[in-house]
């Protein structure tokens, strides 16, 4: 990506300089060309929820369509013997090599993410009877902290709460500050979901360890916009979604990573038939599957599965790496110009402004954002909103292009000023 410009000394009556600046910035993304590998409704002109649902690829539009023909409606129930059964593990593995570090059989995909969390979290417990404290933050996306809280009511686990800087995140001191030798658990998320900010994965699993815990990562706001790198920083278990920067598609299903060191000793908690060491044997009794295919409970849903593989193959052509890249530019571009077109209206940056330590999306608060989100869905410009006034601007690295998000944010700039000037 070419170096950054500031636009501070620009004019609001002469927006010339964004309009060029996001121009020469998409002419020179080296990703350009796989936008078009998207769908691209022209009624939606700004697209700045990648974050919560990652647009459909083209490809996956048409694997849907022939797989209802071709393999369900034509092979039925041979598909299982012919590809089906193996889809949850082949998935996870190439999910595990192109996007988070990890060699082969320790990622699965199957339940969602809650489901998820709630199965490793329960084993990562059982493994450890004598410890019983689990740290996890304030801050952290719903479903993680009901799950914690219904689990340690059921079995008796005190919780030890981090109150985290609404911007800056948990930090590594937040961490060791509740350390202790009765710690079993660590959960918290690698991108604070409406932040932003990018917690210190290494840092805080290598602190965990060091006291005898685990740690288990909820990767849903980082996995295929951060790079990450499981297996080299010892992390013990993560869960993600697949339906943001992986764009399988709305309620698409989960993965989970559970490092080989633990498999063998970890209890799978909700013991189903296809993760049974035999399944087709119908046994007596649950025996589990030597393997990740353990952590499997009932029959995987295929057709969530089946988007996912078109996405893979974008982020598979591109590189993590580059789409990095492509993440802190956008996100980076973004920021310039909240800075001029935002900010004077008494918007405030509620994200990280170290590029390092943010994910691929940032927040904007105001106290009018409520009624000037439905003004911008009307005129197709698509952020998502946050309690009680933030806007999440999520920009996804294949499918954003730099124009995109400066047409999103002039569009925001106009709707607040005409909400204000009705009052």
């Amino acid at each position: 990506m070419p170096p950054r410009t500031s636009f501070s000394d620009t004019s609001f009556s002469d927006t010339s300089a964004f309009t060029e600046r996001a121009a020469d910035l998409d002419t020179q993304d080296p990703l350009a060309p796989l936008r078009e590998e998207f769908l691209l409704p022209a009624e939606v002109r700004s697209y700045l929820d990648g974050n919560s649902l990652g647009r459909p690829t083209r490809a996956a539009a048409e694997r849907l369509g022939s797989f209802a023909v071709d393999e369900w409606g034509a092979r039925l129930i041979r598909g299982w013997d012919e590809s089906w059964f193996e889809l949850p593990l082949r998935l996870g593995d190439r999910i595990a090599a192109l996007t988070l570090g990890a060699a082969p059989g320790q990622t699965f995909v199957g339940d969602s993410t809650t489901v998820i969390l709630y199965k490793l979290i329960r084993a990562a417990l059982t493994a450890q009877p004598d410890r019983d404290e689990i740290i996890l933050d304030a801050g952290n996306f719903p479903t993680d902290r009901y799950v914690l809280e219904g689990i340690a009511r059921d079995h008796g686990m005190t919780l030890r709460w981090i109150q985290p800087d609404p911007v800056d995140g948990v930090g590594l001191d937040d961490v060791e500050a509740l350390l202790g030798e009765r710690t079993a658990l660590v959960v918290l998320s690698h991108v604070e979901y409406r932040s932003g900010h990018l917690a210190d994965l290494p840092g805080i699993t290598a602190a965990a360890h060091r006291h005898g815990a685990l740690v288990l990562w909820d990767l849903c706001h980082s996995v295929g916009s951060v790079e990450i790198a499981l297996d080299t920083c010892g992390v013990d278990l993560a869960v993600g979604c697949t339906y943001k920067y992986l764009n399988a598609g709305p309620g698409a299903p989960a993965f989970g990573y559970v490092a080989h060191r633990h498999q063998e000793s970890l209890q799978q908690p909700v013991q189903g038939w296809m993760g049974a060491a035999d399944p087709f044997a119908m046994g007596p009794a649950y025996q589990p599957h030597p393997g990740i295919r353990r952590f499997i409970s009932g029959t995987p849903p295929v057709t969530g599965m089946i988007a996912m593989e078109s996405m893979l193959d974008l982020i598979e052509k591109a590189g993590m790496p580059a789409i990095r890249q492509k993440s802190e530019a956008l996100t980076g571009f973004a920021t310039e110009l909240v800075d001029v077109l935002l900010l004077p209206e008494g918007v405030r940056y509620s994200s990280p402004r170290d590029p390092a330590h943010r994910g691929s999306h940032i927040t904007v608060d105001h106290e009018d954002f409520g009624s000037v989100l439905p003004q911008l869905w009307k005129q197709g410009v698509i952020p998502d909103f946050r309690p009680p006034h933030g806007l999440r601007l999520g920009l996804s690295p294949l499918s954003t292009s730099f124009t995109e998000v400066l047409l999103g944010v002039e569009t925001i700039r106009r709707v607040l000023l005409d909400v204000r000037d009705a009052r």
